[in-house]
């Protein structure tokens, strides 16, 4: 038939450019380091000590302070992780500490520095200043080390047995399964962030599937329209062979280029001895991307057949490129609450479904009836937006110079 002559000439031609070539290696790579490369950062231990001064008006905090971060925190060369000094002695007011060592900070003398007031055993508040605040990991510990002695101290105070507060302030270890309908597993916390960052890559690598393979074939469109070449090939074949054809090769094209990254990550995981996702999850989640992949294509079908200028098509296509994005937004949502019910909901917008899906199946696998019903959804989606673009395409594809307003889109869906 005439419309798998269109798809092989489609793929052949698509498969030798360059812009494939190199989205084969390049994608993978910026993908896979998008994912990695956070966590990677985040887990790393610091290799040089942090200078945190201590202004302490009560004159209580600051040697326990001292041997309570020498105790818990070292570099892998057995210093100190944070070295910690007196400010601002020879002053008697906050205001005027404030004053001295905010100049102090400014240099690059100290990290940052704590204001421990007189009172802090009756209102436990205290200051923290810095260049850099956003360094979670050194206010974080500096706050659990204060109130950890401030509770100390209250319960010495007290006249209770240092050996029961000790008893009694000591961390306890939490356990954290993963539990699931084939078992339970114990994981870690920075594991299941490597689980989130493997869906965020599955995620990201359709849509960037989705985009590049959807560009290449508005431009193969634009380009075959300023040159006349679709008007010979409308004389050869139908207009309906024709979209066929075109959608089918690039259909072929985002396979192929998925199933050299499937092979890329299956050969990695195996090397590193690293399960990035089951297979029944895998299976299924191919199941999302080769129907979302068809409906998109026949999407960017519609979108290419009326425009004429490639600015025209960019202008389209980032509005579509904008609601793709939505489900990489909402990332970090979806990991903390995935059975929300917003995410249900846009679970079943069908241009949202593969990319939300590519999320939520990794991390935590939907109800039965959420998947058959989005597979339902997005099956039908697919062969609507096909009904559609054949209509769009059959009309609009020798329309030239005016842009089509969405009264003459819809004149192209209602034409015979």
């Amino acid at each position: 038939m005439k419309m798998f002559a269109v798809a092989r000439w489609e793929y052949v031609e698509k498969i030798k450019s360059k812009a494939f070539l190199i989205s084969i290696i390049v994608l993978p790579i910026f993908m896979i380091g998008m994912g990695l490369l956070p966590s990677y950062v985040a887990t790393q231990p610091e290799s040089e000590s942090k200078v945190i001064g201590v202004f302490d008006q009560s004159g209580e905090v600051f040697e326990p302070l001292k041997e309570y971060l020498d105790l818990h925190y070292l570099l892998a060369n057995g210093k100190p992780n944070y070295v910690i000094v007196p400010v601002a002695d020879t002053v008697n007011t906050v205001n005027e500490a404030k004053n001295l060592v905010d100049a102090l900070v400014l240099a690059g003398g100290i990290e940052g520095y704590i204001i421990i007031p007189k009172s802090i055993m009756s209102d436990t508040s205290v200051e923290y200043r810095s260049e850099n605040i956003g360094n979670t990991r050194v206010t974080d510990r500096l706050a659990n080390a204060v109130r950890e002695l401030i509770i100390q101290r209250k319960l010495h105070n007290q006249g209770i047995d240092p050996v029961i507060v000790r008893q009694l302030t000591t961390p306890f270890g939490l356990r954290t399964i993963r539990i699931a309908k084939d078992g339970e597993q114990e994981t870690d916390p920075e594991e299941y962030l490597k689980i989130f960052f493997t869906a965020f890559v599955f995620q990201m690598m359709l849509v960037f599937l989705v985009l590049t393979s959807g560009q290449l074939l508005v431009r193969s469109m634009l380009e075959e329209k300023s040159n006349r070449v679709i008007e010979v090939l409308v004389s050869s074949c139908s207009s309906n062979d024709l979209m066929t054809g075109k959608i089918l090769g690039l259909s072929a094209l985002g396979l192929t280029q998925l199933v050299i990254w499937l092979f890329i990550g299956l050969t990695l995981s195996l090397k590193f001895n690293v399960t990035l996702v089951s297979f029944p999850s895998a299976a299924l989640l191919l199941c999302y991307v080769v129907l979302g992949y068809i409906m998109y294509a026949a999407l960017f079908v519609a979108i290419g057949a009326p425009v004429s200028t490639e600015q025209e098509a960019q202008q389209i296509t980032t509005y579509l490129t904008l609601v793709m994005f939505v489900p990489v937004a909402l990332s970090f949502s979806l990991m903390q609450n995935p059975g929300s019910t917003l995410i249900k909901v846009l679970t079943f917008i069908p241009l949202m479904t593969p990319t939300m899906m590519a999320m939520r199946i990794p991390i935590h696998m939907p109800a039965l009836w959420e998947i058959i019903g989005s597979l339902a959804v997005l099956a039908l989606s697919a062969l609507l937006m096909m009904w559609a673009a054949g209509k769009i395409f059959r009309v609009a594809i020798l329309v030239y110079g005016k842009r089509p307003s969405l009264g003459d889109i819809v004149r192209y869906l209602r034409a015979n």
